[in-house]
């Protein structure tokens, strides 16, 4: 049996990651869900049962790194051992960095504490369970941890942290026998942005993304679970994503019209 431990498991990328491997797996997996919200890790974990896998289910507030050490610690108490583990946990955020009030700053050092912090503490404290195992780590970034978006300079520099981090720890964990993928989705169709901070810090309510193209959960979990299976370095799960990366290099100009394209109209600068 091999155990994955998924955080941000209740919804959205996270939970279609833990109904994928079960079906896969079947009676092979065990699946460790967290999330803060009991009744959605429930339902997820009920899914997960029905398809053959046994779960976990660990309450978890992945800003508290007391949390996330109790999350390792009842998993290798449960399972015994831990194979992967999925940093999928994230917070968005929508607001031009100009109308932010200097007393809602704060709110980009809470941004900061779930999307890198909950992804540093839960992988410190997990490593050397993963180093026996010879196992896997998932870093669940975005295209905005590659090519900063405006409007997103706080989860853009989150992102960025995290694909630096799991970067340099790839480089680090080179002879451990661990793999480190880092997840590069773009525009997902999930309620993340809906949920995600405005310009006060309170729930944006909506996205500031155009969101006609936006990939399925379904995809995108696929191509994630895919990319860790392989043991790949990096999973960049467009063609724009793709190209914009590439062009970056050469014509950060062109990449900048890019981003500013993908925002509505009514969230643009002017």
């Amino acid at each position: 049996m091999k155990i994955f431990v998924i955080t941000g498991a209740s919804d959205g990328i996270g939970a279609e990651m833990a109904r994928q491997l079960a079906a896969a797996r079947g009676a092979d997996a065990g699946l460790v869900l967290a999330a803060r919200n009991r009744e959605k890790l429930d339902a997820v974990a009920a899914e997960c049962q029905a398809r053959g896998a046994q779960t976990l289910v660990v309450v978890t507030n992945v800003s508290e790194e007391s949390e996330c050490r109790a999350l390792v610690d009842q998993a290798v108490q449960q399972f015994g051992r831990i194979d992967a583990l999925i940093n999928n946990a994230g917070v968005s955020a929508q607001a031009l960095f100009a109308d932010v009030k200097a007393q809602d700053l704060h709110w980009y050092e809470k941004l900061m504490k779930v999307n890198l912090w909950g992804s540093v503490w839960c992988t410190h404290a997990a490593l050397p369970h993963l180093v026996a195992s010879k196992g896997s780590i998932v870093a669940v970034s975005s295209l905005a941890g590659l090519v900063g978006v405006p409007g997103r300079t706080a989860y853009s520099a989150t992102k960025f942290a995290m694909t630096g981090f799991f970067e340099a720890l790839r480089a680090e964990l080179k002879s451990s026998g661990v793999s480190v993928t880092t997840a590069f989705p773009g525009v997902v169709a999930t309620s993340i942005r809906h949920r995600g901070y405005n310009a006060r810090g309170e729930p944006a309510g909506s996205s500031g993304l155009k969101e006609d193209d936006a990939m399925s959960v379904e995809e995108c979990a696929r191509l994630i679970v895919e990319g860790m299976n392989a043991r790949r370095r990096e999973v960049v799960m467009t063609a724009k994503g793709k190209l914009g990366r590439f062009v970056k290099l050469v014509a950060p100009g062109m990449v900048e019209s890019m981003a500013l394209a993908a925002l509505k109209d009514d969230v643009r600068p002017h």
